[in-house]
C-alpha cells in the first residue's frame, strides 16, 4: 500500500531518475491494487479486465507529474472507453471511473449521466469530480452536471469521478483499512460505469 516514501517519488529529479523511483516504488503497488481490482470487476460484471500500468514512454524531458494504473475492457488500451483508474499525484492518491482523451462516444456517454443524474448524487459526500486528467484540481459533486454538460458539447473535455486520499490522512496508517476504502470506492462507481456500456 502506498506510504510517505511513494508520495516522496515526485521529488527526485530528472526523468530517467524518478521513473526508477517509480518504478521501484510504486508501480508494485499498482501491481498488487490493480490485480484485485481485475478480479473483482471480473467477478461483478462477468466479462475479462485487463491492467495497464502507465509507463510514460513519450516523456523525452519532463519527468511525469504524477502517475497511474487503469483498469478496462481492453486488451491493447484503456483509454478509447471508460475505465477505472488509480493513481498518485504528489499530495493525494485518486480512485476515479475515467471518461479522457476524447473515447468514442464521448457525447452519449455523456447525454447518459445526465439523463441519470441520481447515480451521482446518491454517492457519499466524498466523492469529487476531475475535469482534466493532466492537472491536480478537483471539484465537489456539486460541480458534476456542468461538467457533464461540457463534457457533451466540447470535443477535448474530460470527465472523472470518484474519491481521494489525501497524502496526510491517517488512512495510510492502515494498509487494510486504506485497500478497503479503495474496494468500497470502486463498488459504488459500478452502477455508473454499467450505465455507461453498450446496450446488449
Amino acid at each position: 500500500m502506498f506510504t510517505e516514501k511513494s508520495f516522496e517519488v515526485f521529488n527526485v529529479s530528472g526523468l530517467e531518475e524518478r521513473m526508477t523511483a517509480i518504478r521501484e516504488v510504486i508501480q508494485s503497488d499498482f501491481q498488487e491494487i490493480g490485480t484485485t481490482l481485475v478480479a473483482d470487476l471480473q467477478q461483478a460484471l462477468d466479462r475479462p479486465f485487463y491492467l495497464h500500468i502507465a509507463q510514460h514512454r513519450r516523456r523525452t524531458v519532463h519527468p511525469p507529474e504524477n502517475t497511474w494504473a487503469a483498469v478496462g475492457e481492453g486488451k491493447r488500451g484503456y483509454k478509447m472507453a471508460p475505465h477505472f483508474q488509480v493513481g498518485i499525484w504528489p499530495e493525494y492518491v485518486f480512485m476515479w471511473l475515467s471518461m479522457i482523451d476524447q473515447p468514442k462516444g464521448q457525447k452519449e456517454f455523456a447525454t447518459k449521466l445526465l439523463q441519470n443524474m441520481s447515480l451521482l448524487e446518491q454517492l457519499p459526500a466524498d466523492f469529487v469530480i476531475s475535469k482534466d486528467h493532466t492537472q491536480p484540481d478537483y471539484f465537489p459533486l456539486t460541480e458534476a452536471k456542468p461538467a457533464l454538460e461540457r463534457l457533451a458539447k466540447v470535443k477535448k473535455s474530460e470527465f472523472q469521478i470518484g474519491r481521494i486520499i489525501q497524502r496526510d490522512s491517517d488512512i495510510w496508517l492502515n494498509p487494510k483499512t486504506a485497500a478497503h476504502f479503495m474496494k468500497e470506492t470502486y463498488r459504488q462507481l459500478l452502477p455508473i460505469y454499467a450505465l455507461l456500456q453498450p446496450n446488449d
